[in-house]
């Protein structure tokens, strides 16, 4: 198979490559067999990133790059928890980019799994919404990095992916805010809130799960930084980093705080409506049941002041109408009514 035919199979098969000599672009999409001989020679770093990785592709990676088993295992695997492991040749990470659904309120998530070697970064990923280009477009931004090697590659990646759980989160708390301007609204759907609201709750759970072991991860890649595997240039970069997990973790914490108000509040509320319609419908049973004992009364089978005359019933019209003008004012004066 030629050149241009080996190429177009590793672009079916969902495989980039890109290199670096010297912290400047040299090659892209590059034959997968060459990673290698690249690896070997100085002042070259090496990208390869794998989208919708099958068992195939996974074995020949491993064989190519010498990954651990384990490692390779684990980024083939679905809802593996996000950490960070060392092994003999290389470093094994595992982070998730996610987005959330306006519409429905549903937390979309894809787990991102890095091999971070000495002169060489692999990524693999699955679904087709995450767009790896935002992760290259990093890089070219960040241009300067690339002389620190692989490490600060796996910076740029983790940064793209700690601004989307940022991105998230403010959504999500966008939300929030908006069912709380609504959720005195006299004529909002109590059902539409409320599956609003364990809608966001669900999506904040899952959210949380994905974020708050970000502190271990970045915080695991700090530590390196007094050993000859990272560059101390980076460390700064690398905190900047951490402080963003701290502040995306503790955002989801005032958020499940929020939430939980929330939900509560909706609750109360619906006690309350309920307990006001209860006074109403009292308030108004005691009224309609002045004509009942009125006339009633007046409807006696004995002889009584003004029986069979027009006067016995402008008497009892008179004492309908009093009393419910006054049972009415009364209830209104203290907002029965």
């Amino acid at each position: 198979m030629d050149q241009s035919g080996r190429l177009e199979d590793m672009t079916e098969q969902g495989v980039r490559t890109r290199l670096w000599r010297n912290g400047v672009v040299d090659k892209e999409d590059f034959p997968f067999e060459d990673i290698s001989e690249y690896l070997d020679q100085p002042g070259c770093l090496v990208w390869v990133d794998v989208g919708d990785p099958n068992d195939e592709r996974l074995v020949k990676l491993a064989g190519e790059l010498s990954l651990d088993p384990l490692a390779v295992e684990d980024a083939a695997a679905h809802r593996e928890r996000p950490k960070i492991n060392r092994y003999d040749s290389h470093i094994f990470v595992t982070a998730y980019a996610v987005d959330l659904e306006r519409e429905s309120g549903e937390l979309l998530q894809t787990q991102v799994s890095a091999f971070v070697l000495k002169q060489a970064l692999v990524t693999v990923h699955r679904d087709e919404w995450f767009d790896i280009d935002d992760v290259v477009k990093r890089w070219d931004e960040e241009r300067g990095l690339c002389d620190y090697g692989s490490k600060a590659l796996m910076y740029g990646m983790l940064d793209v992916l700690v601004d989307g759980h940022f991105a998230v989160i403010e959504a999500l708390d966008d939300e929030i805010e908006a069912l709380e301007d609504i959720l005195f609204d006299e004529s909002s759907h109590v059902r539409m809130v409320q599956r609003r609201t364990f809608a966001l709750r669900k999506s904040l759970v899952q959210a949380r799960r994905v974020i708050l072991p970000m502190r271990e991860v970045v915080n695991t890649m700090m530590r390196h930084a007094q050993d000859d595997e990272l560059h101390p240039d980076l460390r700064p970069y690398f905190e900047d980093l951490y402080d963003h997990v701290l502040r995306a973790s503790e955002w989801t914490e005032s958020l499940r705080d929020m939430i939980s108000t929330l939900f509560e509040t909706n609750l109360s509320l619906q006690d309350s409506r309920l307990n006001t319609i209860m006074k109403k419908l009292t308030a108004w049973a005691a009224i309609i049941a002045i004509p009942t004992a009125v006339t009633g009364f007046y409807g006696q089978n004995v002889p009584y002041p003004g029986f069979s005359e027009h006067s016995g019933f402008y008497t009892s019209a008179g004492i309908i109408i009093g009393l419910v003008v006054f049972l009415y004012l009364m209830f209104r004066r203290r907002d029965w009514l």
